[in-house]
């Protein structure tokens, strides 16, 4: 009788045990992308240049993601994410960081929303990379230049997100903690997205601040995108910028650029973009877009600060071989003047056409 009572309280401890496992989870996943890309005018002898690199939307990366039932419609979370360069191996990214995408701890609540902890993706680049942006904030210079401004600011270190749905109504707020003794706003950063869906529209506006030393980048977005069908959805918006970090004027330029003189304590950027994406069918899917970009109090090539316009379109091409995997080709165009010419190598405008191969876990 003894034996017995002790093998089944040992059965119930198992399932107990087989049950706490169940609501605990640990998932590995990621992908892997890169092209063979030709481009004109790559260097300042305007040669052309035939190179493996990234992907044309999505840079290679793998992570951990878990979550645990704490029961109460609560649960924490965690999130470990990785960027890499497919054709070489390496990290992707200078400072040899693990983690570069995600490295955040959290709680998540049915019913009171997010919060989580660690280095994140800012609500700027979560919104305009998960929906509003028609090329999910590409990686090409020729298709991501609008975005460079903001580029150094994608990801925040020591950072608490809070996001939740009210209704139709997303909201995402995010505050970096600088972690300069004495001054609590020196090197932090807040921003903060609301989007609303009402029927087939959806619209998005945000705002982001982040200080570098005691001095500002701010910017601030509208995003809209119109459902024309299931399969058709029509996407535009506008980006505006005001840099007094000097960091702009570094971050728009392509590898090879000339090098500047100096930098603008005061650069004002005004980008805009529309596109359309389209499920052709099942497994082919095409994607439009064109950008335009107005910067003022920009540094010229002769130490000056002046203006310039920068414009691009795109066309992405792609078709699924199966859930996981997909082969795409897109070809490109971009023409700078102005004060853009110091982001070339060589001639203003560039040509690129590109054929690459996903694959997603």
């Amino acid at each position: 009788m003894k034996k017995t009572a002790v093998a089944v309280g040992a059965a119930l401890l198992a399932l107990s045990a087989q049950s706490a496992f169940a609501q605990s989870s640990v998932t590995l996943y990621g992908l892997v992308d890169t092209t063979v890309r030709y481009l004109t005018n790559a260097n300042s002898n305007n040669d052309g240049q035939v190179a493996m690199g990234e992907g044309v939307e999505t840079p290679s990366r793998f992570g951990l993601k878990g979550t645990e039932d704490l029961g109460g419609g609560t649960s924490a979370i965690f999130k470990l994410e990785n960027q890499f360069q497919l054709w070489s191996g390496k990290l992707d990214n200078s400072s040899n960081q693990l983690f570069q995408r995600n490295a955040y701890v959290g709680l998540s609540n049915t019913q009171y929303g997010t919060l989580t902890l660690g280095r994140q993706q800012t609500p700027f680049f979560e919104m305009m990379g998960n929906i509003y942006d028609p090329l999910t904030v590409a990686d090409f210079w020729q298709d991501s230049w609008a975005y460079n401004p903001v580029g150094p600011f994608l990801f925040t270190n020591s950072s608490i997100k809070y996001q939740n749905d009210f209704a139709g109504l997303h909201v995402e707020g995010m505050y970096g903690f600088g972690g300069v003794p004495g001054s609590t706003g020196e090197n932090s950063m807040y921003g903060l997205t609301a989007s609303y869906t009402l029927g087939p529209v959806q619209a998005m506006a945000g705002w982001q601040q982040n200080d570098v030393s005691g001095k500002k980048f701010n910017i601030g977005n509208l995003g809209l995108v119109y459902t024309v069908t299931p399969d058709i959805k029509l996407l535009a918006g506008w980006l505006h910028s005001q840099d007094q970090t000097g960091t702009v004027d570094l971050a728009e330029q392509q590898s090879g650029a000339p090098s500047l003189a100096h930098v603008s304590p005061n650069r004002i950027d005004d980008n805009f973009y529309v596109g359309t994406t389209w499920q052709v069918t099942a497994p082919l899917a095409l994607t439009a877009a064109g950008y335009y970009g107005h910067a003022r109090n920009a540094e010229t090539l002769d130490g000056t600060l002046g203006v310039g316009i920068n414009y691009s379109a795109t066309l992405l091409a792609e078709y699924s071989l199966s859930k996981r995997t997909e082969v795409y080709g897109t070809v490109d165009f971009t023409r700078g003047t102005g004060a853009y010419l110091a982001d070339y190598p060589g001639r203003n405008n560039q040509t690129g056409v590109a054929v690459g191969l996903r694959n997603i876990f």
